[in-house]
């Protein structure tokens, strides 16, 4: 079973940056597509972005421009480098899975956004 480990959130103001990580034990890791979703107070958790075949990216619109995600295969780890922060990205971030069954979710990493 593969472990995720998030880190990286904090508290910054408007406008900040933060580089989320998510450490994967496991050798599959590098064989799957991944993605960061978040989980804002009193919401569902929802898809942020994702990478696949190690270079295509997606993003939900509400980050696109601001957020960039990657990965090092060879650290099983993928990041997300989030830029001109906003109130409304706080939230916990958790990685995963981007298809099928997902892996067993970290804790994720909390991520506040003051105004």
């Amino acid at each position: 079973q593969v472990q995720l480990v998030e880190s990286g959130g904090g508290l910054v103001q408007a406008g900040g940056s933060l580089r989320l990580s998510c450490a994967a034990s496991g050798s599959i890791f590098s064989i799957n597509d991944m993605a960061w979703y978040r989980q804002a107070p009193g919401k569902q958790r929802e898809f942020v972005a994702s990478i696949i075949s190690g270079a295509i990216t997606n993003y939900a619109d509400s980050v696109k421009g601001r957020f960039t995600i990657s990965r090092d295969n060879a650290k099983n780890t993928v990041y997300l480098q989030m830029n001109s922060l906003e109130p409304e990205d706080t939230a916990v971030y958790y990685c995963n899975k981007l298809r099928g069954l997902p892996w067993a979710w970290g804790q994720g990493t909390q991520v506040t956004v003051s105004s």
